[in-house]
């Protein structure tokens, strides 16, 4: 019989929950009805100096139920990652399942725009914490098999990202570094892959992009954020366990 939770009895940490429209928060949605344990991370600031502003992270834990613990941390911050999956260990004696959702966006721009302190700020939060994340992962790991650590990227490989030099590059670390971490890991039973979730409606985007988009949707529609959680939450559970080292772009044929 399969089980209704696949994931009951494991503890998943997925970072970047901080609005309810957002993919961390449908990846963790996913993951707990899924049977997971959760422990989630946000930064609220970062929100609240986007466009598309902050969610009260107090509604944010309330709708992911009751199993869900969760901490503020600043990714930029080089101990956090360490003192993040240390907090999972804590409350909940293991962490099977590592989702890095969290990302730098804006306060950017294109060659000509760049400086230095610009890339190292991406850099420090989309790669350099995601790869001291898994570190510390593996480190707390204590089974043979059932460990999952998934990135998320932003198919910067597959066409250009006007304007967000910084970003791209950060992003684009990710999907080279997937072949190297999940050569390390997969004797030791842990799977790492990263996902590009495309474009999704999260809120950011304007009226001139949404149309630009849309109209090179093949379903003539936006990803939602389930549609990536959908593919991430069913990476974490034992049916993935033969795929590692992989970039999956969940894309809904987006003809760029």
């Amino acid at each position: 019989m399969i089980s209704v939770e696949p994931l009951a009895g494991r503890v998943a940490l997925v970072t970047g929950v901080s609005r309810r429209r957002g993919i961390g928060y449908a990846i963790a949605s996913r993951l707990a009805g899924l049977g997971a344990g959760l422990f989630v991370q946000h930064h609220v600031p970062h929100d609240a100096a986007q466009d598309w502003g902050a969610d009260s992270i107090d509604e944010v834990i309330a709708g992911l139920g009751p199993r869900v613990e969760h901490a503020g941390a600043d990714l930029a911050d080089p101990g956090a990652p360490d003192a993040l999956v240390d907090a999972v260990v804590e409350t909940y004696g293991r962490i099977d399942a590592l989702v890095c959702n969290h990302a730098r966006s804006g306060f950017d721009g294109a060659l000509g725009e760049l400086d230095a302190a610009m890339l190292d700020a991406h850099y420090a939060v989309n790669a350099r914490s995601s790869i001291l994340l898994a570190q510390a992962f593996a480190r707390r790991w204590e089974g043979s098999r059932g460990g999952r650590i998934v990135f998320l990227t932003s198919g910067q490989n597959l066409g250009p990202m006007p304007g967000e030099v910084a970003y791209a590059a950060s992003k684009g670390a990710l999907s080279a570094i997937v072949a190297t971490l999940s050569h390390q890991l997969a004797e030791r039973g842990i799977t790492v892959n990263a996902v590009n979730p495309g474009p999704t409606d999260t809120g950011w985007a304007g009226p001139e992009l949404a149309d630009f988009v849309t109209e090179r949707m093949p379903l003539k529609r936006w990803g939602q954020p389930d549609d990536a959680a959908r593919l991430i939450s069913w990476l974490c559970t034992d049916d993935a366990e033969w795929i590692t080292g992989q970039v999956i772009d969940s894309e809904g044929g987006f003809r760029r």
